[in-house]
C-alpha cells in the first residue's frame, strides 16, 4: 500500500515537474547555505556565530540570545529616527516574505509554518544590521544619510552602540556577519532602507547599503559601484576582488607578450625556492585578490593582512564559492596559489620583507599553518586566471639556466658555512693557477 502511494506521488511530482527554466529560477533564488559537515569537521568554530545570530540558521543558541534584547533596542531607535508607522515596515516584509525564505536552503519547517515568526525575526535582525552599519561609519561623516535629524541617539554608555561598543563588540559582529551560515539577504536590507525614505520607493538610491557595507568593511579604501548584491558576505568578496579599470586593461594588454604555456604538470615551488630560482616578488598596486601577475621574472601579489578573523574569514568565502553556483572561484584559486607559494616560515618572512603580507598574527610559523589549512579539499580550477600564472612561474623556473642557478645556490648557497666553503674552495683553485703560472714561468 504504502508502496503503489509513493509510486502516485512521483508519477504526479513528474506530471507537475516544469522545464529546465522553471528549475534554473528555482535554484537562483538560493544564496544563504548551511554549510556541509564534511567542510565544518575541519573547524567547526569558524563557520558558528560566536556574538549574534542572523537569519533563521543559529536563532534562539543559548550562546546567543544575550543580543537579542540589543536587537529590540536598535528596532525602537530605527521607528523613532526615521518616523514611520511600525507597520508600513512589517507590510514591506510580508510582500517579499516567501522571496527571503526561499533565499535560504535547507530551512526548517517550522519557519515554512510561522510566517509571523519569520518576519519578525527578518526585521529584528535587519533593523539591527542597520543601525550598526549606520553607527559604526557615522564616524566618518554619514554622506549617505543627510536626512538623520540626530547621529549618535544611544545613550554614551549604551553596551553597543556607543564609543565603547565600537571598540568592544562590533569587531565581532563584524565577524559574524561575514559567516555564510549568519546572512540576511540584501532584498530584506534595501527593502527596510528604502520604507524608511520619504518619497518614490522607485526613486531610491540602489546602492546606498552597498556603500554602508563597504565603509564598514574597507574605512580605507575606495566607495565603488557593487550593483545587485546577495548578502553582506558578497558585498565583502566584490570589495576584495574589485580592480581599477585602467589597471585591468594595462595588465591584459601585456598578457599578449607573455610565456607561450606548455602543456604538462606544473607545480609551483615554495616563495624561497622561487626566489633562489631568480624570480623576485612585489607588491601589486592594486590590493584587489585578482592583482596577481607574473611578468619578466617578478611575480606580483596583493597585500594581505593576516589577523585573528582571516581564518573565519577565507573559510566562509571558499564555502560560498563552493556552494553558490556562479558565484565565481577567485578567493579559492588565491587561497590555493598562496598555499603551493607557502611551506613554512622562510616562505612568509620573504613575503613579509616585501610587504606583501602583514602578520598580525605573532610568528611567521603560525600565518604558514594558517595558509596550509585554508587550502585543505580545494582544487584549482584549470579554467582559472591564475592558472596561466601558475604554468608562467613553472615554465620560468624550468628554463635551463634558471633551474641549474637555482640548484646551484640550493647546493652550495643554502648557509653561511656552505658559502665561506664555496669562496675557499674558489680561492685555493686561484692561488693553485697563480702557484703553477710561476712554477711553469719562473722570473
Amino acid at each position: 500500500m504504502r508502496e503503489n502511494e509513493w509510486v502516485m506521488n512521483v508519477n504526479q511530482e513528474l506530471k507537475n515537474m516544469g522545464d529546465s527554466s522553471s528549475e534554473m529560477e528555482q535554484w537562483k533564488k538560493r544564496s544563504i547555505y548551511r554549510v556541509p559537515s564534511c567542510v565544518t569537521d575541519l573547524n567547526k568554530k569558524a563557520y558558528k556565530p560566536q556574538s549574534v545570530s542572523f537569519g533563521p540558521y543559529h536563532y534562539g543558541e543559548s550562546n546567543l540570545e544575550s543580543m537579542e534584547e540589543n536587537k529590540h533596542r536598535a528596532l525602537l531607535h530605527f521607528l523613532k529616527r526615521y518616523k514611520k508607522p511600525f507597520e508600513c515596515y512589517v507590510d514591506a516584509v510580508m510582500e517579499i516574505v516567501e522571496d527571503l525564505k526561499h533565499a535560504y536552503t535547507s530551512l526548517e519547517q517550522k519557519w515554512h509554518l510561522d510566517t509571523i515568526g519569520f518576519t519578525k525575526m527578518m526585521i529584528l535582525d535587519g533593523c539591527f544590521m542597520l543601525e550598526i552599519l549606520r553607527v559604526a561609519t557615522s564616524q566618518d561623516g554619514d554622506i549617505d544619510n543627510p536626512d538623520d535629524e540626530v547621529i549618535d541617539d544611544y545613550a554614551p554608555n549604551d553596551p553597543v552602540f556607543s564609543k565603547h561598543g565600537k571598540l568592544y563588540i562590533m569587531p565581532y559582529v563584524k565577524r559574524d556577519m561575514l559567516m555564510l551560515e549568519n546572512q540576511l539577504p540584501m532584498l530584506l536590507l534595501n527593502t527596510l532602507v528604502v520604507d524608511s525614505k520619504d518619497g518614490d520607493p522607485n526613486q531610491h538610491d540602489e546602492e546606498l547599503v552597498n556603500r554602508m557595507m563597504q565603509r564598514f568593511f574597507f574605512p580605507y579604501t575606495r566607495i565603488t559601484k557593487m550593483g545587485r548584491c546577495l548578502h553582506p558576505l558578497d558585498v565583502y568578496r566584490r570589495g576584495l576582488l574589485w580592480e581599477n579599470p585602467h589597471h585591468k586593461k594595462k595588465i591584459v594588454a601585456k598578457s599578449y607578450h607573455r610565456l607561450v604555456i606548455e602543456e604538462g604538470d606544473e607545480i609551483v615551488r615554495s616563495a624561497t625556492e622561487l626566489y633562489e630560482a631568480g624570480i623576485r616578488f612585489k607588491k601589486s598596486k592594486t590590493r584587489s585578490l585578482k592583482g596577481i601577475g607574473f611578468e619578466s621574472g617578478v611575480l606580483k601579489l596583493p597585500p594581505i593582512l593576516v589577523d585573528d578573523a582571516t581564518e573565519s574569514l577565507y573559510l566562509n568565502l571558499i564555502a560560498f564559492e563552493r556552494l553558490h553556483v556562479g558565484a565565481g572561484n577567485e578567493v579559492t584559486s588565491y587561497i590555493f596559489f598562496m598555499d603551493n607559494i607557502i611551506d613554512n616560515a622562510k616562505d612568509v618572512s620573504l613575503l613579509h620583507s616585501q610587504g606583501i603580507i602583514q602578520n598580525a598574527i605573532g610568528s611567521d610559523k603560525a600565518v604558514a599553518k594558517l595558509f596550509n589549512s585554508l587550502s585543505k579539499d580545494i582544487t584549482l580550477d584549470p579554467d582559472s586566471a591564475l592558472d596561466v600564472v601558475h604554468k608562467q612561474v613553472h615554465n620560468y623556473c624550468s628554463k635551463p639556466w634558471n633551474e641549474w642557478r637555482a640548484n646551484l645556490i640550493h647546493t652550495y648557497f643554502r648557509s653561511p658555512w656552505a658559502i665561506l666553503s664555496v669562496l675557499a674552495a674558489v680561492l685555493l683553485f686561484a692561488l693553485t693557477i697563480v702557484q703553477t703560472i710561476y712554477t711553469v714561468f719562473p722570473k
